[in-house]
């Protein structure tokens, strides 16, 4: 639009009688969250009243409507880290919003104008919080349902799931144990956000004072008060879950053996938020050696990141598609954890989530989200999938792998495992050695591993990089890279590892299985003595070994020599 298209349509909005819902006059205003929180709330009511436009605008004084001209400047202006005001604010909305700002010359003085189109796909967000316009008013979008649920409807979506009300329900309804952890969570992220510490103090004070549907509606799980599906699935009793029907609000944990058979299994329901914590309890996470650091013995690391067991739980939960009546399932296997969810998985791909540091435009949950964000239970929005392979990165292991499927009912579903054991050391050598190695190159190098196919491109990258060998299909990690493995196994098998090593093992080993006869030490340890030691020369070593931890009094005999049992602690009197 030229410049004297814009006076005019200047003209016929200062014409209005007031500012309604699709139209905004400011002087001055130059605060960034102010005028993000606007662009959610007029484009939101744009959609709803069917207009084509809405239209914020500086230097026309509220009320009056005289045009005064302004100072500000939305073409220089800058936000914290000196980002530009129009790239961040695009950024901060969701779906990003689409608007214009246009600088107009008008007799008085500079006008400016911002032009934003009505939401399309779903209501605007700002910094993840939806807006609407009330008459001349800002105010949230959550706080009238009515509207909220008209504008899904006009959207051609359905409204968010998680966020609508649940009539019958009250806070009789919830369990007091959650509500003193939501509480202990939301003050935590309030510390968290406030980066002025001596504000926190009172931070503590007012979170501590709150009743508990102030406490719920600054947490927003309740709206005004009453109770959503979001409240219900964290903080609910199990006896109120019906009112989630179809939904099955369960986490299922199931151990398995090495032959996919189950060894045990339970279910925990409601409130979702302790329920976490239950199943986390529940999965083994052994210990296991490693070398990671390059140095000649290996440490004892977990076999799961706990991080990452729980960012991927907490993710199960934040996307399942309630409507389809699935449970989230968690199967322990010995090498690799395996959590699913139902529902479609909506960014384009994994690899897009880690190529992009911006978010979807969109959730399924979004009312959950946003409550499972204040309860610190997920990261913000979009970044924890990328922390969770930068953390298996850092560890040296296999990269988490996704499955988006069917399940054998016709159901979408959403499967991540994560590998509880090295595959290929030469991989884990890479890492080791080139940390130069961008996110993307890693996840090739763990396609290579893992015997996945790779485009022409890639191939192509990884050779030029020289981290793999062999030829189309069948390519593995380069074995130049790991050369001094070889050497340092060489050395521990023909020198060994100091008794203390081997000590440690047998008590972890007691430890877990609380007692063990002479032949499963045997094979704990026998396997372990370093090659330069004859067959006789390794029994008399194992022999030694348990006779000092009895003697220190850190294990006992129990029975004859021959039938001996080994147990933890001293020997009875």
């Amino acid at each position: 639009m030229d410049n004297q298209s814009l006076l005019e349509c200047l003209e016929r909005l200062r014409s209005r009688t007031q500012e309604g819902a699709i139209v905004e006059f400011k002087s001055n205003l130059n605060e960034p969250k102010e005028i993000g929180a606007y662009i959610s709330a007029l484009a939101n009511s744009a959609a709803l009243e069917g207009a084509t436009r809405a239209w914020m605008v500086w230097g026309v004084v509220d009320g009056t409507h005289e045009v005064v001209g302004t100072s500000f400047n939305p073409f220089a202006a800058k936000v914290e880290g000196n980002q530009s005001l129009i790239m961040w604010l695009q950024q901060m909305t969701a779906p990003r919003a689409d608007f214009t700002f246009h600088p107009v010359q008008h007799a008085v003085g500079s006008v400016v104008m911002l032009e934003i189109h009505p939401a399309r796909t779903s209501p605007v967000a700002f910094q993840n919080m939806r807006y609407i316009r009330i008459d001349s008013h800002k105010t949230r979008l959550n706080e009238h349902p009515d509207k909220e649920a008209r504008l899904w409807a006009m959207l051609g979506q359905k409204a968010d799931w998680s966020g609508e009300l649940v009539p019958d329900a009250t806070l009789d309804d919830l369990a007091p144990e959650a509500i003193a952890m939501a509480r202990k969570r939301f003050t935590e992220y309030l510390l968290k956000s406030e980066r002025n510490a001596e504000r926190h103090e009172q931070i503590r004070q007012d979170a501590a004072a709150w009743d508990v549907p102030t406490l719920l509606n600054k947490a927003r799980l309740t709206k005004q008060g009453r109770i959503t599906r979001s409240a219900l699935l964290l903080l609910g009793k199990d006896e109120a879950a019906h009112y989630l029907a179809p939904a099955d609000a369960k986490i299922s944990w199931i151990l398995r053996d090495a032959g996919n058979a189950t060894v045990s299994s339970q279910h925990f329901g409601l409130p979702l938020l302790l329920s976490t914590d239950q199943v986390f309890a529940h999965i083994r996470n052994v210990t296991i050696e490693h070398m990671p650091d390059g140095t000649l013995f290996p440490s004892a690391i977990q076999q799961y990141d706990p991080w990452v067991i729980r960012e991927a739980l907490h993710n199960c939960i934040a996307h399942q598609d309630y409507l389809l009546g699935g449970k989230i399932n968690v199967v322990e296997h010995p090498d690799r954890l395996v959590l699913s969810n139902l529902g479609q998985f909506i960014p384009p791909s994994v690899e897009w989530m880690l190529e992009h540091q911006s978010p979807p435009e969109h959730y399924r949950n979004q009312w959950l989200i946003d409550g499972m964000i204040r309860l610190r239970m997920i990261d913000q929005v979009g970044s924890g999938i990328r922390r969770m392979f930068q953390t298996q990165r850092e560890r040296f292991f296999p990269m988490p792998d996704y499955r988006i499927d069917e399940n054998e009912f016709g159901k979408p579903r959403v499967e991540v495992t994560l590998p509880g054991q090295i595959l290929d050391t030469k991989y884990t050598q890479v890492l080791m050695k080139r940390d130069d190695l961008d996110l993307r190159q890693v996840l090739m190098l763990d396609r290579v591993q893992k015997r996945r196919s790779l485009s022409a491109e890639e191939i192509k990258e990884l050779k030029a990089l020289k981290l793999i060998e062999g030829r189309s299909p069948n390519f593995f990690v380069s074995a130049k890279v790991a050369e001094w493995t070889s050497q340092k196994a060489d050395y521990i098998r023909t020198r060994g590892l100091d008794d203390s090593y081997y000590q440690l093992l047998v008590l972890e080993y007691l430890n877990q299985y609380g007692q063990a006869p002479r032949r499963d030490l045997d094979e704990l340890l026998l396997p372990k003595l370093p090659d330069i030691l004859d067959d006789a020369q390794k029994r008399h070593k194992v022999k030694n070994l348990l006779q000092k931890l009895r003697r220190d009094g850190y294990i006992y005999r129990e029975g004859p020599q021959t039938k001996a049992i080994w147990k933890l602690g001293s020997e009875p009197v």
